[in-house]
């Protein structure tokens, strides 16, 4: 008798507490009330189709524009650390594996190269400087953190920590919140940006979302912070599963 209500108890857990009850336990903040969406075709894609929309009154999305190409991790997604529960077992992001944090993810502020861009006044940016640091060393009390230090790296960390120079692809980008401080697990991910392509698209990234300049140029500029942006990267099966539960466009 104890052996079977122990079934039922385990049952009933199942039904009830299964991965896809936990996963669909979430839906898009109402707050955020514009949604860049990333479609890959599979875990194990490198390449992306990304879709801004904006949320009416109503609460239903509308398109912004048209969509347009991006490359992602060379090793495709894995899970991120972002907004979205993540499925009971499922894999997770670390710390150099090659692969794009995917689920659903705050937008932060900007870094580049020029002394000002197109974006809005509420959007934070800043020109980079040979003190501009973002540690991706797990050991690294700052890790996965943005700092400006008040003179020319001079350690080895400070100087593994720079910000890169004089790389085009890198001379503009936009934080994605993945493992994003103040909840910053170390060695899940670190340094994940929308950031320009390189070499025409042909080549894939360590994790970032990359895209032509002129796209990331007009992203950023249509970003108002104001509306609380989310950055929504699914490979297609996942996305058509938690579409009506997230509330997604």
């Amino acid at each position: 008798m104890k052996r079977l209500s122990f079934l039922l108890v385990a049952l009933v857990f199942l039904i009830f507490f299964s991965p896809a009850q936990e996963a669909n336990d979430f839906e898009i903040p109402a707050k955020s009330r514009q949604c860049l969406v990333g479609i890959a075709s599979g875990w194990n894609s490198s390449y992306v189709t990304l879709t801004l929309y904006e949320r009416g009154v109503g609460g239903s999305w509308k398109q912004k524009g048209g969509s347009w190409k991006g490359r992602l991790g060379r090793n495709g997604l894995v899970w991120g650390k972002g907004l979205h529960p993540v499925p009971s077992g499922a894999l997770t992001k670390r710390e150099g594996d090659g692969q794009a944090p995917a689920g659903v993810f705050y937008t932060g502020g900007a870094w580049g190269y020029a002394p000002s861009i197109k974006k809005s006044p509420n959007l934070n940016y800043v020109q980079v400087t040979p003190r501009d640091l973002w540690y991706e060393d797990v050991n690294s009390p700052y890790y996965n953190q943005y700092r400006r230090i008040e003179h020319d790296p001079r350690t080895t960390a400070e100087k593994k920590a720079q910000m890169k120079q004089g790389d085009y692809a890198h001379s503009l980008k936009l934080f994605i919140a993945h493992n994003a401080y103040p909840n910053i697990t170390a060695g899940h991910g670190s340094s994940i940006f929308f950031h320009i392509w390189r070499n025409g698209g042909n080549s894939p990234t360590a994790g970032c979302t990359t895209m032509p300049e002129g796209n990331l140029k007009a992203l950023i500029a249509a970003l108002e912070p104001t509306e609380v942006p989310v950055y929504v990267l699914l490979p297609r099966a996942e996305y058509n599963q938690y579409r009506e539960a997230w509330k997604l466009p």
